[in-house]
């Protein structure tokens, strides 16, 4: 069967939204889509008077050869959360659909459904933050056409190995889309499946530029997919998702002295997340360091909202991950700079009043 098929079928029928820049074919007078002829005042050139491309070709372009998929494979849109939702809302019907999570997890997915009113269904990671392939597969139910998995997960760090994900996806052929978010796998030893799209039309690959590219700010996210799933997106999503000063800043972000300047951050995190992780295991207070593969660390803590009062108090911020299951003693800390780094282990080293 065709992936599509999984789709609403209301979504697959609708006549999509066809923009002035779409329709625009060639010409330099352009008067078709009601825009201001002049620039704002500080526009430096980037012409943020007219609309810009639905799908920017210079990025797509681009970011199909950085993922090492065919353009037609991309959908480019604002941050992951844009392709999230858009996934829910075209293949789950509201009252009837359903997502399949393993929580703890990233909390996006099940906002979007809740949304969309497409019902939740939650199969925990284990004890150490694994995934059990048969109790997922277990728990997927006709009325599952979703199923997310967040690897390296957020917020315990913990990485999916590629022989999961191609369990996963052996079994649901035909039954559900399996959405692998890999938000941090530039920060991981093991790479992307993205390479497995050609033989599985059911896979679907969410990327961030927000991390390892350092562009939280642009808002910058992609869906990698079968063609015809970007397609029946493209139905859905507004018809300019992305700002001109965005896509400006992504490209500079790719050009070489860009990506020279992303391996070496990437490279130091790699190196402090290690230097956090055993400087962090030797203080006292502190009951475990999880296994990371992200730009951060889940530490448990005897004492975990004392520790993060001090150190807000030393001005630093950390995430409270006490609600999640499995992490009510936990605070996620990311990997800053050396200096920051060093920061927060002086911080925890002096002695609580």
């Amino acid at each position: 069967m065709s992936v599509l098929e999984l789709a609403r079928p209301e979504i697959r029928a609708m006549q999509p939204y066809s923009s002035a820049r779409m329709e625009a074919s060639g010409g330099q007078v352009l008067l078709n889509a009601n825009e201001s002829a002049w620039a704002p005042t500080g526009d430096d050139g980037l012409g943020c008077n007219r609309y810009p491309e639905p799908q920017p070709a210079a990025l797509v372009d681009t970011l199909a050869a950085l993922y090492g998929v065919r353009r037609e494979q991309l959908l480019v849109g604002r941050g992951s959360d844009e392709a999230i939702d858009l996934l829910v809302r075209a293949f789950c019907r509201a009252g009837a659909d359903a997502i399949l999570i393993q929580p703890p997890t990233f909390g996006m997915y099940a906002v979007c459904a809740r949304v969309q009113d497409a019902d939740v269904i939650e199969v925990a990671l284990a004890d150490d933050f694994t995934l059990d392939v048969d109790a997922v597969l277990a728990a997927v139910t006709p009325a599952v056409k979703l199923v997310f998995v967040c690897t390296p997960n957020n917020p315990s760090g913990q990485r999916v190995p590629r022989t999961s994900i191609e369990r996963l996806l052996q079994a649901l052929a035909g039954r559900a889309l399996l959405v692998v978010d890999e938000a941090y796998v530039e920060f991981a030893d093991e790479g992307s499946v993205v390479d497995l799209l050609d033989r599985y039309e059911h896979l679907a690959v969410l990327r961030t530029l927000s991390k390892a590219w350092a562009l939280a700010g642009a808002r910058i996210g992609c869906l990698l997919a079968h063609a015809e799933v970007i397609t029946l997106l493209r139905r859905i999503m507004p018809p300019y998702p992305l700002p001109l000063p965005c896509v400006a800043a992504a490209l500079a972000a790719f050009s070489a002295t860009g990506q020279d300047e992303a391996r070496r951050h990437i490279a130091s995190v790699r190196a402090q997340r290690e230097r956090m992780r055993a400087a962090l295991s030797a203080l006292p207070g502190v009951c475990a360091v999880l296994p990371s593969q992200a730009n951060f660390l889940a530490v448990r803590f005897q004492h975990a909202g004392a520790v993060q009062q001090k150190l807000l108090a030393a001005g630093i911020v950390v995430r409270d991950v006490r609600r999640y299951p499995n992490l009510a003693d936990a605070l996620r800390i990311t990997i800053g700079t050396p200096q920051e780094n060093a920061r927060v282990l002086a911080v925890l080293q002096e002695p609580s009043p």
